[in-house]
């Protein structure tokens, strides 16, 4: 099992309504990739430019996959990521 956490900051104010619609319907398209085992998308509540993704994918090839599938090379990769700062933080399971 993979675990991915992502943390999106929005750089501007006025982009965080368009990020938050562009991240849901990557959520959707995502947990119906195969491979998928959790797709969650959190937003702050005292910080509104701030998100959480929050993936599990059933081995690393299921990722690399989702990295060539629609949700990502059309909706993550242009048109979210140049209006966020991302920090990946891959995870191992604890408990």
């Amino acid at each position: 099992m993979i675990y991915n956490n992502v943390l999106l900051t929005v750089k501007a104010e006025s982009d965080v309504p368009q990020i938050r619609e562009l991240l849901t319907e990557q959520c959707r398209l995502s947990r119906e990739e195969p491979g998928c085992v959790r797709f969650e998308v959190y937003q702050s509540q005292t910080d509104r430019k701030f998100f959480v993704l929050v993936e599990a994918w059933e081995s690393a090839a299921a990722l690399d996959q989702h990295r060539l599938a629609k949700a990502y090379l059309e909706i993550y990769k242009p048109k979210v990521l140049p209006l966020v700062d991302r920090t990946p933080h891959p995870c191992d399971l604890v408990i």
